[in-house]
Order: structure tokens, then sequence, then C-alpha cells
């Protein structure tokens, strides 16, 4: 494989290449969400379409609250590599990947009898509940595989590798792409699941798919592989233990505060009713979309980052932030556009035929669908910022942003914008996010951050093995290091 060292090589190119596996995988996932959405908005309904727009915001919790374990180990692991130091960068990997398993099985086993209390917390319709249960009901018992995959693909990117993680989830999307309908509809000995079968094709894929790319790295023999003989790396080490709560909590609170901002925002939806929802659900799959070049370049930004503060590169790490706000404007804004112009046959393809939700979701669509021009600003400069353990600022801009204004606006300006305050507070809150991450960016204090406590070298590296990775293990890394998205193959 290519060698990706993300410390040398022209900034903008780099990165580009770089992104585009992560791209590419974005693409996959919402590809599959979407070709789900259609076989469910079309053949189950708009009970069902609602359904699952208020199951994949408990989803998205979900993945949401480890999200920031899996961007520490992601940081830890591309500083270790940005500056050689492979076995400490096996150390972490080997007690995150046992941090995430007891997370995954702790939050199926608590998520399991609470779906459809959530559920109806949320104001999830009537007629839509018992569907929205049985969907949750299994991607809570998918969650192992979920979390894995993801962790491995975060991992991996860390070490400068978005190519590898890519290929598997092609896998797991194929597989859910190729199962949905015979498990919705019962095909051959299959048995008719409806609404729960989509989720049933998830688990299955990223089971499937899991499965293959732990083979895979084993048969490779891969330097960040922890072999029969080095189990002992898998028992936690309670330094790199603190330093994936400490960081990764606050990382993990910005993806909770999004996801409890969506939920706020669909049961609010709710109380307009099942056409209003319909809609609100299909522009989420439009808007999917349109964030990926944005989700894409920050998640490359913020690996990319990690190596050259690990290596003391700065201005590389400051001319990472210009390329990548430079590309979330020319990729975003070039999506944007057609789809606005498009949205009439767009969002049809998510609901059936003559449904009165199209007019709807054209109208948000045209309010909010700018909004994410100024998020991937916001995305791009805290995946930079986070890079060197700064972590509690850009969770503070987020809850004002969510919090402070788009809740507040949308609820408070209902009595006289009616169900247009919901839409119009989402590029209100995504402007001023992104006015605060520059500001913070400009002015804060970031640069002094430190992602590692000061004992975690001495307690991560074995006394017996070198800290510094001898050049022949360092070129072998480096061969095997390439490209990886933190994906996994979710239904929408």
């Amino acid at each position: 494989m290519e060698s990706r060292d993300l410390t040398r090589g022209p900034i903008a190119r780099t990165l580009f290449v770089f992104a585009l596996p992560i791209l590419g995988g974005n693409v996959l996932q919402s590809l599959n969400g979407s070709v789900n959405a259609i076989w469910v908005g079309r053949f189950l309904g708009e009970e069902a379409l609602t359904a699952i727009a208020n199951a994949n915001n408990i989803m998205f919790l979900l993945l949401g609250g480890v999200f920031g374990f899996g961007m520490a180990s992601t940081i830890l692991v591309g500083q270790a590599m940005g500056r050689k130091d492979l076995p400490g960068a096996r150390r972490v990997i080997g007690t995150a990947a046992t941090f995430f398993l007891g997370i995954s099985i702790a939050l199926a086993a608590i998520g399991l009898p609470l779906s459809r209390h959530v559920l109806a917390w949320m104001s999830t319709p009537e007629a839509s509940l018992p569907l929205a249960d049985a969907y949750l009901k299994i991607i809570f018992l998918a969650l192992p595989f979920l979390y894995a995959f993801a962790f491995l693909s975060a991992i991996l990117r860390g070490a400068g590798d978005t190519r590898t993680p890519f290929l598997f989830l092609l896998l797991a999307v194929a597989l859910d792409i190729v199962l949905v309908p015979l498990l919705i509809f019962g095909v051959g000995p299959l048995p008719e699941m409806g609404m729960a079968g989509s989720a049933m094709a998830t688990l299955v894929a990223n089971a499937v798919a899991l499965a293959a790319i732990l083979a895979w790295l084993r048969h490779r023999r891969h330097p960040l592989w922890i072999g029969r003989g080095e189990r002992q790396l898998y028992r936690p080490d309670w330094a790199i233990v603190r330093t994936l709560v400490t960081k990764g909590v606050p990382m993990g609170l910005q993806m909770v505060l999004i996801s409890m901002a969506m939920i706020a925002m669909i049961t609010m939806v709710n109380q307009y009713g099942t056409h209003t929802t319909a809609a609100y659900g299909a522009a989420l799959q439009l808007w999917t979309y349109v964030q990926m070049p944005a989700m894409a370049i920050g998640v490359a930004c913020s690996s990319m980052a990690a190596q050259n503060v690990g290596a003391g590169n700065w201005p590389r790490v400051e001319a990472t932030t210009r390329a990548g706000v430079g590309f979330n404007f020319l990729l975003t804004g070039g999506l944007i556009a057609p789809l606005i112009l498009l949205d009439r046959f767009t969002l049809s393809m998510f609901m059936p035929a003559g449904s009165e939700a199209l007019e709807i979701a054209r109208h948000l669509n045209h309010i909010a669908v700018w909004s994410f021009l100024f998020f991937g600003v916001t995305f791009v400069i805290a995946g930079v910022v986070r890079s060197t353990g700064a972590v509690i600022p850009p969770l503070v801009i987020l809850g004002v942003a969510l919090w402070g204004i788009r809740i507040p606006f949308a609820n408070g300006l209902q009595p006289r914008l009616g169900v247009d305050a919901i839409w119009w507070s989402f590029p209100v809150s995504a402007f001023v996010s992104m006015a605060l991450s520059i500001a913070y960016y400009r002015w804060g204090r970031w640069r002094e951050a430190n992602m590692l406590p000061a004992d975690l070298d001495s307690v991560a590296i074995p006394s017996e093995v070198p800290a510094q990775v001898p050049a022949p293990v360092a070129d072998a890394g480096a061969r095997c290091e390439k490209e990886a998205p933190g994906d996994v193959a979710l239904p929408r």
C-alpha cells in the first residue's frame, strides 16, 4: 500500500487525497441510508418514514455518544504516528478497544428495554411508534458491531489510513442494500420483518464487514494489529483511559448536544403532523449529502493536524486549516445549488406518489440548506482545534449555537412565524457557530493545549519496548498506512 505521511507534501493535495476515501465512505453511507429510506417511504408509507426519522435520531445519539472516544483515539494515534512512536500507538489501541467494547455492551443492555419509552417521550406519532420501536430494538443489538467498526476506522485514520475501512465499508453497504428489501418483504426463506428488516440488514452487514476487516488486518500483519502473544495490551492502561475520558467526553458531548437538539427539533416538528414530519425526514436525506464534503474535509483536517502537532510542525497545521475551509466552500457550495434546483425530483424519491409532504419539504429545504456552508467552517476549525487537546471551547461554542440560539429561536418565534421559525433556526444558529469558531481560532489559546497527560509516555509504552520506532519498523508501518473513513453502514 502507498505511504500516506501527513507531515510532508503539498498541503492542499495531501489533504484532498487523504479526504477522498472519507468522502467516499460518507457517500456510501448516505446512499445506503437513502436506498433504505426509499424502500421504507415508498412501500411502507409515511408512517414508516416518520418512524425511521424518529428512530434514527436515537441512533445518531448512540453513535454520537462514543464519537468523542473515537476522536480521542484518532488524535492519540495520530500524534504518536507523527512522533514515529508505534509502540505507544498500539498501547492506545489496546486500551481503547477494551473501552469501546465495554461501552457498547452496556448501552445495548440499557437501551433494549427503554427504546419504546424514549420514542414515546419524543412524541413519536402513535401510528409510527410500533414501527420505530421494532426498528430501534434491533439497532441496539447491532451496537457492538457498529461501535467496533467505527473504532477500527478511527484508529486507522489516525495512523494515516483512510483506504482500508473504505473498502470494508463498501462491503457493508453492498450487503445492506441487498438485504434490506429481502428482509423487509420476506423473500424466499427469509422472514417478512417490515421496518425491523431494515435494521436487521444493518446488523448483519456490519457484523460481516467487521469480521472481514479483522481477518484482513491479521492476515496482512498490519503494524497496528495486536497479536495473540500481546493480549496484555488489552488490559486497560488507566493513564490512557483518563485521556480518553477527559478529552473524549467533551468531544462526545458535542455530538450529544447535536443529537439532543435534533430530538428537540423533531419533537417540535412532530406537533405539526405526519405530513410535516415526513417532509422534514425527506429533507434530512438530502442534507446528509450536503454536509458530506465538510465532514470528510473536517475529519481529514483533524487527522492531518494531529500528526503535524505530534511532529511539532505548526505552520503546516495552520495551512491545513486554510485548505480545509477553502475545500468546504468549494465542495459544499457546489452541492447546494443543484440540490435546490432539482429538489422536487430528489425529495419525491423518499415519498409516496402524490404525497402532500412534497411541497412542505421543498419549502423548508430552500430555507435551511444554506446553513451547511457555515456548518462546514465550524466543523473544519473544530477538527483542527481538537487535534491539540483543546476540547472544551468547541463544546461551549456548539452549546451556545444550538441551545442558546437554535432551540430558543425555533421555539420562541413559532407564535409569529409558525413552523418557519424551525426552518430559519438552522441558518441563524449555524452562522453564530461559525463566527464564534473563527474568533476562537484567531484569538484563543488552543495551540497551548495538550492531549496527553505528563505521565502517559512512561505508562503507555512497556519498558522492554523502545519509545522510538526503529527505521525499518516505521517504514513498514508507512507502507501499510493509507486512508479510511470512520463510518458504518446505517439505514436512514
